[in-house]
């Protein structure tokens, strides 16, 4: 019996341990797609609505949030003026339960929302609303806005500091990071930044936030205990491409030493020294137009999704091998759970 009862203690941890999934919305296909990243396989597809872009999970990892946007899709070069009416309706922040692998409920998000970042203690959401110049502050228990605020043009990267204290939010049209009370929603600085600011990600300290570019093929480095530029880092190519480097999402290795930014239309990724802030290598070809990216959770591999190319990339982060996944209808964000 004492035998039995050891060979059930050991097998235990096993038999719980969950499988690495990744999350990923198709902006133009309403899905979220779920992907088993030991099998490199599409597990599931969720449908969620019109635009699904960022994406966040809960606090306990059961639930995913999705920014969903009845505006209809602009970009480079695309005359507004000839686009389709929005369907306000649509707009909204999607509930969905990983169990059931359902969208259970679509909540008040103000109007086209893109990015958000979920508070410390898991009760709000901060919400940028491209359209309105607004972050939105989102009651996830009573389902809709308390608070709004006008922080400049075109709201994109949403990011909470550690502390919980203050909520960055980059504006691609003013070219500044500005840093917002997370109780009160009030303006309490403005951080200039390179062309097209995209997305922020601060150190493990909390004390330095890091700012893709991505016209200034650049991360602006600022120190985030006085709110002020701090450095910038040039992000240098490899392989020539026609625009070179364009910085757009980053993540954090899980020991917090490194930062992985995905280049977009140079279509690499650039490995950055955290505490030297300085550039150690570059990944070229990892996909077409990578954006959302994530880590797995022993650092070994990358993970971005690639719009034009309709697919995500897993990529080994020592060798720089690559496969891809077809997923379909336009990739745009990514999140990764164990």
């Amino acid at each position: 019996m004492p035998v039995l009862f050891v060979l059930v203690a050991c097998l235990a941890p096993a038999a719980a341990a969950r499988a690495t999934e990744l999350y990923v919305t198709t902006e133009d296909g309403g899905e979220v797609v779920i992907i088993d990243a030991e099998r490199a396989a599409v597990a599931a597809r969720i449908q969620v609505g019109k635009r699904p872009r960022g994406l966040k999970l809960s606090r306990d990892g059961k639930t995913l949030y999705v920014a969903l946007s009845g505006s209809p899709r602009g970009g480079p070069g695309v005359d507004e003026s000839k686009l389709p009416p929005p369907d306000r309706a649509a707009d909204g922040v999607g509930v969905v339960d990983l169990t059931s692998r359902k969208l259970v409920r679509t909540l008040d998000s103000g109007q086209d929302p893109e990015s958000f970042d979920l508070s410390r203690d898991g009760k709000l959401l901060f919400v940028s609303n491209e359209e309105t110049s607004e972050v939105s502050m989102l009651d996830l228990a009573a389902g809709k806005v308390t608070r709004r605020t006008k922080v400049g043009g075109e709201p994109e990267g949403v990011t909470l500091r550690p502390d919980g204290k203050l909520v960055y939010v980059t504006s691609e049209e003013e070219n500044r990071v500005i840093a917002l009370d997370a109780r009160k929603l009030s303006v309490v600085a403005r951080i200039p930044t390179d062309p097209r600011p995209r997305s922020i990600v601060f150190s493990r300290d909390g004390k330095t936030g890091f700012v893709t570019c991505e016209n200034g093929s650049s991360i602006v480095v600022f120190d985030a205990v006085k709110n002020v530029p701090a450095k910038t880092i040039k992000i240098e190519a490899v392989a020539k491409t026609p625009l070179g480097p364009r910085p757009m999402g980053a993540v954090l290795s899980p020991d917090g030493k490194t930062l992985y930014v995905s280049n977009g239309r140079g279509g690499s990724v650039a490995i950055i020294d955290v505490a030297s802030h300085k550039q150690l290598r570059l990944i070229d070809g990892v996909g077409e137009r990578p954006w959302g990216i994530g880590v797995s959770p022993d650092g070994k591999y990358l993970y971005t999704a690639n719009g034009p190319s309709n697919d995500v990339s897993i990529v080994d982060i020592a060798t720089g091998a690559r496969r891809k996944i077809s997923v379909g209808a336009s990739p745009w964000g990514l999140v990764v759970r164990q």
